[in-house]
């Protein structure tokens, strides 16, 4: 089948790690030209070297609006206006719900929802010129599941899928899907990392510790960054045409609560 996706421009927050490296990745492998935001130089040159020459990278702070308009601007200068938009910068901190600051509140939702909201809006009139755009926005499966300890994500997280909900309704009628994948348990770097530590803290396996957490959802395993990559491309592409404000959620079957 025929994505479409080739030609197309692409700009890719969060692009230097996991969920964001490997939708950049997968993105440049169907011929999109991809502009890859991130805050590692080293880590986004990685990405500019595996893409083929299909991706140029900006560094850029998206929890400000001085950050959104340097990383789209970046885009601009190097291929021009973006036709689809991809939002995957940033993850919230965690801790005991009453342990939680503002400040911890506040850091979740800068990055998460004002960078993406800025970033839309920045994207959004030549999309709406053009009468065909995408905006994948990541969120994530905690803004259906708040616990005791995960509160300023999944307060992102949520705020987020409203956020997706309110531009598709501004939107589709010009042609713009936005659309947000929320995905589960996924084996990226920085999930490894919280394992790692999760092993010094209790002496057990790394392996151990992710297996356990995996046969805690009905797939079994923790999702691969590639197979959420997988669901941004399709949403990204001309096969997807009449998906408009949806939450894709990939948790493995996980989700018990609505929405």
């Amino acid at each position: 089948m025929q994505t479409g996706l080739a030609g197309k421009i692409a700009l890719v927050t969060g692009g230097s790690r996991g969920i964001g490296r490997a939708s950049a990745l997968a993105l440049a492998a169907e011929g999109t030209r991809v502009c890859v935001v991130g805050r590692d130089s080293d880590l986004l040159d990685e990405v500019v070297a595996r893409s083929d020459g299909s991706a140029v990278s900006v560094i850029a702070d998206l929890s400000t609006e001085e950050g959104c308009r340097v990383a789209y601007d970046a885009c601009i200068a190097g291929y021009g206006s973006p036709d689809i938009l991809v939002n995957c910068a940033g993850s919230a901190g965690m801790g005991p719900v009453l342990d939680l600051r503002r400040s911890d509140i506040d850091d979740a939702l800068r990055l998460k929802l004002h960078g993406y909201l800025t970033m839309s809006q920045l994207v959004a009139p030549d999309m709406r010129r053009r009468g065909w755009g995408r905006i994948v926005n990541v969120s994530g499966g905690a803004g259906a599941s708040p616990t005791s300890t995960n509160l300023p994500t999944s307060l992102a997280n949520i705020a987020v899928h409203n956020l997706t909900r309110a531009l598709s309704d501004e939107l589709a009628p010009d042609g713009v899907l936005v659309n947000v994948v929320a995905p589960g348990l996924t084996l990226t770097g920085r999930a490894t990392d919280l394992f790692r530590v999760a092993s010094e803290k209790s002496g057990r396996n790394v392996e151990a510790l992710i297996a356990e957490a995996g046969a805690g959802v009905p797939a079994g395993r923790a999702a691969r960054a590639e197979e959420i990559a997988a669901a941004v491309c399709f949403l990204s592409s001309e096969l997807c045409s009449y998906i408009h404000g949806s939450a894709i959620y990939m948790d493995g079957g996980g989700r018990r609560a609505t929405p």
